[in-house]
């Protein structure tokens, strides 16, 4: 009678063995990362809330260009003029890197000379121009209603306004010429409106109300520097992105261009000045006095 073959249970080990060696590296990336300094504990916390992952280099906001200057600066004491500075410069590391980010998300090339949105890193946040551009208009012609490009563009910056607690300024302008078939309707209420419908997106798809400090719409009174007011680069939203998280050398810093940033569960510790967003109308013309 032939013999059974015996069941082989011999690998099962290996599998456990490998989940106890993953579990004892992350442990021990953990303990590494606590042991760090503070401004790198902050910065690896900042790209690790990145949604959208972007890759571990040295320009990528993670990490200091030169660690044996960051140990230095630690040795000489905290809250000096030397720490702001580089807690600045890990905020534009960071905003540098969200921008490109953003840029690979829309698979757009950041060099192209006619983009449809455009990242500036300024010394306070962000500043974002959205172009309504004929081949990728943003609005449908001459209204304040998003096309479907605009609405995908506008739905993944909410995503990452909401997710990095950005401060919004919301401004929006026309360029000049436009013919418009409603005689009480013109470039002052098109920009508003579209500051407005932008608005109304970012708080439909993720974004606070309370994070937004003010919505204005300029017409065609402010070109972009170096083109004509007819251009059709004028045609654009611009949101205003501002982190709000340095403090004064003296201490926290009280004046209204930098507010203390409130959490989402205590809307009452937000300033009364930044509570709701601010609509700017254009201004009513003065008639002309007689002689």
């Amino acid at each position: 009678m032939a013999r059974k073959k015996e069941a082989h249970h011999g690998g099962a080990w290996k599998v456990a063995f490998a989940d106890f060696m993953t579990a004892m590296m992350a442990l021990f990336l953990v303990l590494w990362i606590s042991s760090q300094e503070k401004k790198i504990l902050i910065a690896t916390a900042r790209y690790f809330q990145n949604p959208f992952k972007a890759a571990l280099t040295n320009s990528s906001g993670v990490l200091p260009f030169d660690s044996n200057k960051i140990a230095k600066d630690a040795g000489e004491g905290d809250g000096s003029g030397k720490d702001a500075s580089s807690a600045r410069q890990i905020d534009l590391m960071f905003l540098n890197s969200l921008a490109k980010d953003f840029y690979r998300l829309l698979h757009l090339d950041e060099n192209l000379e006619d983009k449809p949105i455009e990242f500036q890193v300024t010394s306070d946040g962000m500043h974002i121009t959205l172009f309504d551009h004929p081949r990728k208009p943003l609005f449908k012609e001459n209204t304040a209603e998003f096309t479907e490009w605009g609405q995908f563009l506008m739905q993944n910056l909410a995503w990452m306004i909401e997710r990095h607690q950005f401060r919004v300024v919301v401004e929006g302008h026309t360029c000049s010429g436009i013919a418009f078939p409603k005689p009480d309707y013109g470039a002052w209420e098109l920009s508003t409106d579209r500051a407005n419908a932008a608005r109304r997106l970012l708080t439909y798809y993720a974004v606070s109300p309370t994070q937004i400090e003010r919505v204005a719409g300029y017409a065609d009174t402010r070109p972009i520097a170096g083109l004509a007011p007819e251009a059709e680069a004028n045609q654009r939203v611009n949101l205003s992105l501002s982190l709000n998280r340095h403090e004064a050398p003296g201490g926290p810093a009280k004046t209204a261009s930098a507010p203390t940033e409130p959490s989402r569960g205590s809307p009452s510790r937000k300033p009364a000045s930044t509570s709701s967003p601010k609509l700017l109308l254009f201004p009513v013309p003065q008639p002309a006095s007689s002689p």
